[in-house]
């Protein structure tokens, strides 16, 4: 099994934070998410780094959901879809 590293830019509130819970992902098997922002260019930079993520891993699925604005959060359904239909998750910034 490949280990993947996650990078988290930003830092979470301290009562977000739950450092008991894990995931075992299949690498044989991977459900790739992408959570676009909005921004000019985020789709493209999306399509771009998902063909990278194929070409290393075997990707089953790929589930896209696009934030209505790169000002606001993502809505609770678009986290829940990703959480649900995802192994892991890549959100891109562009311009």
């Amino acid at each position: 099994m490949s280990t993947i590293r996650l990078v988290i830019p930003e830092e979470p509130n301290a009562g977000d934070v739950n450092n008991t819970q894990t995931r075992t992902v299949n690498v044989g098997s991977l459900r790739l998410g992408l959570l676009d922002n909005s921004k000019a260019n985020s789709d493209h930079l999306l399509s771009r780094i998902a063909e990278l993520v194929k070409q290393e891993f075997n990707v089953s699925n790929v589930v896209s959901q696009r934030k209505p604005r790169a000002s606001s959060p993502a809505v609770s359904s678009v986290i829940e879809t990703l959480a649900r239909d995802a192994d892991i998750v890549v959100s891109a910034m562009a311009d």
